[in-house]
């Protein structure tokens, strides 16, 4: 009987033990959890991808909005095969919920502003030597694989392949872009960095007001903006000044709002906003400089014309 009891004794015994570390494993292997409610889960992939231009279509010169009926015409075209592959755009869901006709929501015409004559002679010297390199400097930062537009606050969507992961944590939020793999860090309820280090991306600080992540980033680098880069895209200088908000429409759906400053660059600040998608899988690697070859032969290339 003794033996008996003292071999339920130890099974009983190694049946807690076993109990007891698999539940230790259990509380360690899963990651710690946001308190609910707090703050919203931004947490997750998502894309940008849009019909929506940067600026208002000239024929739409006095339209804010477009009708039910233009924007279902206008999917249906971006969705059509076509002769020219660079015309094509990665739609997503198009103009919802806004059917706006242009990302920029201020100035009313939804253009971006005037440039200030600086910033203007800079465009101008930028696009002559896009147009013909002599040096790798020369070349767009995208074909140097140095940085997309995507990844710089406003995020501005592209062509294709406008996507993000976001990582959401107490301490800071994390956007990667796919193109070109880079993750800017917004550290939240922190200082700026001191003014004399620049940044690509600048420097991004967040705070919460109620359900809206508010992003302020300044810092950015002398680098000359993307005056001509990547198809056109804005141009800015170090003394842009740029404010995100995030906001959950629903589960699966980002309004995106922003506003930019640059004195030196604009003749007055703009504004935007688009809406960002849930989507099911994370973006894939962009290995830009991994065996780059076009920025040699395009150099050579542009040496073999007649002058």
């Amino acid at each position: 009987m003794d033996s008996i009891h003292s071999s339920r004794h130890r099974n009983t015994a190694g049946f807690l033990l076993v109990l007891a570390f698999s539940t230790a494993l259990s509380v360690v292997a899963q990651p710690p959890q946001r308190s609910a409610g707090v703050h919203p889960d931004f947490e997750g992939a998502w894309s940008s991808a849009t019909a929506i231009p940067l600026e208002r279509p000239a024929r739409l010169k006095d339209q804010p909005f477009y009708t039910a009926e233009q924007a279902a015409q206008l999917q249906r075209k971006t969705r059509d095969a076509d002769d020219d592959p660079l015309s094509r755009l990665e739609t997503g869901s198009p103009m919802l919920p806004s059917l706006r006709t242009s990302i920029i929501t201020a100035p009313s015409n939804g253009l971006l502003p005037s440039l200030t004559p600086s910033a203007a002679a800079a465009k101008g010297d930028r696009l002559q030597r896009l147009h013909n390199p002599a040096a790798a400097i020369d070349m767009g930062l995208q074909d140097r694989c140095l940085l997309f537009p995507t990844s710089v606050p406003p995020m501005i969507p592209y062509r294709y392949n406008s996507n993000y992961q976001i990582v959401q944590t107490g301490d800071a939020v994390v956007v990667q872009s796919e193109m070109i793999h880079d993750a800017r860090i917004i550290r939240l309820d922190r200082s700026h960095l001191p003014s004399n280090i620049r940044q690509w991306r600048g420097d991004s600080v967040g705070h919460w007001e109620g359900a809206t992540l508010v992003v302020d980033t300044t810092n950015f680098n002398d680098a000359g903006g993307f005056y001509g880069d990547a198809g056109g895209m804005y141009g800015w200088d170090r003394n842009m000044h740029v404010v995100e908000r995030f906001s959950l429409l629903d589960a699966n759906t980002i309004l995106y709002r922003f506003e930019v400053e640059d004195p030196t660059a604009y003749t007055q600040p703009w504004k935007g906003e688009l809406t960002m998608n849930r989507v099911l899988k994370p973006p894939f690697e962009y290995a830009c400089h991994e065996g780059n070859r076009d920025l040699p032969n395009i150099l050579k290339l542009s040496a073999s014309q007649p002058k």
